[in-house]
């Protein structure tokens, strides 16, 4: 089976580009796609979006190898990097809108945390046109942070995301937020035969899959599908 590193470089000659190329359409160092390719290092949050948005593909084939992946640059959310905060007394402007940001309310990205109490706090704001690429209603749009390990690269320990609660239909390797018991998660999910369901993670060396039989489903709310993230670290 292909390395990370394997697939990055076989992708780089597929579409022609030698490591200084890549390098600065990633904005790093050509040592460091070097590094990257050889397997001494690996490419984390931002860095493996870049990676895989200069590729061509996506961040779930460079880790997998899942051939449907390579069409698209990112086929389960939108990427953003940092992100301001604001307060009721800050003017929106023209093409903005706000989105809560539930700073107490964390979807565990590990073993998972109790469901806390929803609150009205600090906001986000997106541009509208951004939400309607990705066909999200602000009235079903909400912000929290993930915890854990168990998404990382691409989802590193605080990293936040957006959830859209009206998109509770499964598709194939899409990241959701799910009620998994009591507890919040996100995770890629896949449909079973039988009605079951699979829970993956991007750290599938700590965090193997979980099939979950359709008696079990009983325990699982689908709350909405990742639409957005962004990487602070």
């Amino acid at each position: 089976m292909k390395t990370l590193g394997e697939r990055s470089k076989e992708r780089r000659k597929i579409i022609n580009l030698t490591q200084l190329q890549l390098s600065k359409k990633v904005g790093v160092s050509s040592v460091t796609i070097s590094q990257w390719e050889s397997g001494d290092t690996s490419p984390k949050g931002e860095n493996l979006y870049k990676l895989a948005q200069a590729l061509q593909c996506s961040p779930d084939w460079l880790m997998f190898g899942n051939s449907k992946n390579t069409k698209k640059p990112e086929s389960n959310a939108e990427w953003a990097g940092g992100f301001d905060l604001w307060d009721n007394d800050s003017p929106l402007g023209e093409d903005e809108v706000e989105i809560p940001f539930y700073v107490d309310i964390e979807l565990s990205a590990g073993e998972g945390i109790a469901e806390g109490v929803e609150y009205k706090g600090p906001k986000l704001r997106f541009a509208k046109s951004s939400l309607k690429r990705q066909g999200v209603n602000t009235d079903h749009a909400a912000c929290v942070k993930v915890n854990g390990n168990s998404m990382e690269p691409v989802l590193p320990h605080g990293s936040t995301v957006g959830v859209d609660t009206s998109a509770t239909e499964i598709v194939d390797g899409k990241m959701y937020a799910i009620n998994h018991d009591g507890m919040m998660r996100v995770k890629m999910l896949y449909k079973l035969p039988g009605g079951g369901l699979r829970l993956r993670s991007y750290n599938t060396d700590e965090w193997p899959d979980e099939h979950i039989n359709n008696e079990q489903l009983k325990n699982i709310k689908v709350i909405g599908k990742v639409f957005w993230y962004s990487v602070l670290i």
